[in-house]
């Protein structure tokens, strides 16, 4: 397949069992913005180029089980951030991983 188009960015999809909830972690914990929110449909939150989209879903077990994956810089500071606000577990250590 010869394609000369680069992609630039990927957007996460994540369930939410509560948008407004899910939404104001990512503002209160992370330093995002609300972008848009409706409640019991979709969500946006950003920071930065990062954007980040909630669908809403009742299944807790889907909810649970979705995730994405974020790179950053100075990720020392923000683990010590989320530690001393009570979002990382305690045994959670810092690890270099692929």
């Amino acid at each position: 397949m010869n394609i000369t188009t680069n992609f630039i960015a990927a957007i996460p999809v994540l369930a939410s069992l509560d948008m407004e909830r899910s939404a104001e972690f990512f503002v209160a914990k992370l330093g995002f913005t609300k972008v848009h929110v409706a409640a019991r449909a979709y969500g946006i939150v950003s920071n930065g180029p990062v954007e980040i989209h909630l669908w809403a879903c009742a299944g807790r077990l889907i909810a649970q089980a979705t995730s994405c994956r974020a790179q950053v810089r100075l990720i020392e500071q923000l683990h010590q951030h989320c530690q001393q606000n009570a979002n990382v577990h305690p045994k959670a250590q810092l690890e270099i991983k692929p």
